[in-house]
């Protein structure tokens, strides 16, 4: 990984990589414990089938994995492990490989990290959510060996960005989330991943039209790239300076505007309720 590296040696790496096309008679060997070779018209059955079912149901984590693994090629997670090698801690995090696990963190560590430092963050990001750092599918689809690892360091490390940006993973969070991905990664399903807005209530969709979208894309765009963040390094850190680090602002605080929300709900039915009594 040594030395600097210019496009057309990554040209040659990604073309040296490429595999020759096969049929379901005579699938190649996989590249790397759980790797699943697919024909073209698999992935593209792949992509639809997977792509339907995220949409009607955008909590079907496995569904979105396989989603992001189908459309990933012919460019996309190229370019994305092409940012890596061009950037120095993007190319220690290839060379090391660290996953981001219950086993590899050790969590309640983390819960004594001083207040607002990222393992802090991220550790109450999940305390909060009900999530752990296990929940992420392993990568399949993928016939590269190296670009596997870099869907697969992308998806350990979505539960960061939900820290970094404070968004929770109710469905408006996520979309937030996915947005502001899109406009880094270019990830498409990422993107597509924006038809679920459809399934969100009118006040949401407004909201993220007027508030999350144009932040998400604004911030998504102008940051670095953050699959270089080499986030176990940096748990000690202050969420802030690795914010302003990256280029990031932190967007209003969602989970804080639909309790509001909520609560405005709450006391406008004891409202209608006291005055249907003082009629009575």
């Amino acid at each position: 990984m040594g030395g600097p590296l210019t496009h057309s040696t990554l040209r040659s790496v990604s073309t040296s990589q490429a595999h020759r096309p096969f049929s379901v008679l005579n699938r190649p060997p996989p590249n790397y414990p759980g790797h699943v070779p697919l024909t073209s018209i698999e992935r593209l059955a792949l992509a639809i089938g997977s792509a339907i079912g995220s949409i009607r149901d955008p909590h079907r984590g496995d569904l979105i994995a396989a989603l992001a693994e189908a459309t990933a090629k012919p460019y996309f997670i190229t370019r994305l492990r092409n940012a890596m090698l061009l950037d120095p801690t993007g190319r220690r995090i290839l060379k090391d490989r660290p996953r981001i696990t219950s086993q590899t963190l050790n969590l309640e560590k983390l819960r004594q990290l001083p207040e607002g430092s990222v393992g802090r963050t991220y550790v109450k990001w999940l305390d909060r959510e009900g999530v752990t750092p296990d929940t992420r599918s392993a990568v399949r689809y993928i016939d590269d060996e190296e670009e596997a690892y870099v869907m697969q360091r992308y998806r350990e490390c979505h539960d960061f960005y939900h820290a970094l940006t404070s968004l929770p993973i109710v469905r408006e969070g996520e979309i937030a989330l996915k947005a502001f991905e899109f406009a880094n990664t270019a990830l498409p399903m990422t993107g597509l991943s924006l038809a679920a807005l459809a399934t969100l209530k009118r006040g949401e969709r407004k909201r993220f039209w007027e508030v999350y979208g144009p932040w998400a894309w604004e911030n998504g765009s102008r940051s670095k790239e953050v699959i270089n963040v080499y986030w176990e390094e940096r748990l000690e850190d202050s969420v802030e300076d690795v914010r302003r680090e990256l280029g990031i602002e932190a967007p209003p605080d969602l989970r804080e505007i639909r309790r509001r929300e909520r609560e405005e709900r709450r006391k406008a039915k004891e409202r209608e309720k006291a005055a249907k009594g003082a009629i009575v």
